[in-house]
């Protein structure tokens, strides 16, 4: 078994780890979708979905990295057995009385504060259940398994919707939870470290642990570089969704329900084949020189898109239309098939070194801070890019925004070659 996926997958705990974090993540991207949607039919209101929206972010900067602490006390596969179940059960709550707004807002705030526990449990576990060599493999195996989950719930939670209806729509991702926490019963029990001297267990405060968390992420450099690395990319993917629709109609010209197929697809694909390209290529180059190189790629994508429509209309272009049949015919909708495939490969040349980095540089008792850390930065962070880039998208136009945000994505690049 030469091939390193399947090394990674043939590990039985890690495979049923994947699993479950394959399960979770569509059933909790699929929530999130519908939750928008069904918020939306209730009142037809922009800002009644603002409120689910802000119910998802808010516990992520209010309880991430304070989730993070507790974790590392705790017994993370139970941990991971606990989330998954008790959202299981808020949501059959939902069920009940998911056309009450209020009870709308108030179930997704506790399910997402019961998913920063979750968070910081599930990607620090791998390294606890997979051999050393195989952690870059596993990591691309989770990341493609993240953004894929995303394709799926993007795409189908409107169909899923429509064809089920809310009530055995929440019924359905519920049991997907439940399904999800069932798979982590057959992962090994992880060995947990703790700091011992003598014959005693060193306990320390929350506030000394959340100390060595920060002082962890500031002054190591490889955790340090990792972990604003991972915020880049998050932050990356939450303003391109705020801008996709615009995007779709503005200069693809295409209805805003084609996006997910003509946009989100390629990029899934994309983060599959430089997850891929990664493990097999790059596994004996730096992991820096990596995540570096996937932010150039991701600033060369962004330069490119606003100007998909210059690029069908060059003469060369032209040219080879007129030998190609009708169907193979190029235009503007496969160049950003193109480019999307691309900023696919980018995520992906960021995404699985950066993890890898951060759970090689830390031992167990302190990663579960760090992934907290990292959700609560990367939520507020990403607040007010994410307000900005809609506002400054009416103001100047999508094409303006993809280019200013390249710029800003090739200087990190520049900044990052000076530094590593």
């Amino acid at each position: 078994m030469d091939n390193p996926f399947l090394q990674a997958l043939g590990e039985r705990s890690f495979f049923f780890l994947w699993l479950s974090e394959v399960f979770s993540q569509i059933a909790m991207n699929m929530m999130n979708f519908i939750l928008i949607l069904v918020a939306f039919s209730i009142t037809k209101s922009n800002t009644a979905v603002s409120g689910i929206v802000l119910s998802f972010t808010i516990p992520a900067v209010l309880f991430g990295l304070l989730a993070g602490v507790f974790v590392d006390r705790w017994n993370k596969k139970k941990v991971l057995i606990a989330t998954n179940v008790l959202r299981f059960l808020l949501l059959l709550i939902l069920v009940i009385l998911h056309n009450n707004l209020v009870m709308l807002y108030t179930i997704t705030f506790v399910i997402s504060i019961v998913t920063q526990f979750f968070i910081p449990a599930e990607t620090p576990m791998i390294p606890l259940i997979v051999k050393k060599h195989l952690l870059l493999s596993a990591n691309a195996l989770f990341g493609f398994a993240l953004y894929g989950s995303i394709l799926i719930a993007y795409a189908l939670s409107g169909p899923f919707l429509l064809l089920f209806g809310s009530t055995n729509a929440f019924l359905l991702l519920s049991v997907i939870f439940l399904l999800a926490g069932g798979f982590i019963f057959f992962v090994r029990e992880p060995k947990q470290e703790k700091i011992i001297i003598g014959n005693k267990v060193i306990s320390k405060s929350i506030k000394e642990e959340v100390k060595n968390a920060i002082s962890t992420i500031l002054k190591v450099g490889d955790v340090s570089h990792a972990f604003s690395l991972l915020i880049v990319a998050q932050i990356l993917i939450m303003v391109i969704s705020v801008i996709g629709p615009g995007f779709a109609t503005q200069i693809l010209g295409v209805s805003i329900e084609q996006f997910p197929i003509l946009f989100v697809t390629p990029a899934a694909i994309g983060m599959g084949v430089g997850a891929v390209f990664v493990t097999n290529f790059l596994h004996r180059f730096s992991r820096h020189k990596s995540a570096t190189l996937g932010l150039f790629v991701c600033a060369i994508a962004l330069f490119l898109m606003p100007y998909g429509s210059r690029v069908a209309s060059k003469e060369f272009i032209q040219v080879l239309n007129y030998y190609l049949p009708p169907a193979l015919k190029v235009n503007i909708l496969h160049i950003m098939v193109v480019l999307a495939f691309i900023l696919g490969v980018s995520n992906a040349l960021i995404f699985v070194p950066s993890n890898t980095l951060i759970q090689e540089q830390t031992s167990d008792e302190m990663r579960g801070k760090i992934y907290g850390a990292l959700n609560a930065t990367a939520s507020l962070l990403g607040i007010l890019p994410v307000v900005l880039v809609g506002s400054l998208a009416d103001i100047f136009g999508v094409g303006t925004v993809l280019v200013i945000i390249g710029i800003i994505v090739a200087s990190l690049g520049v900044i990052r070659l000076f530094t590593t």
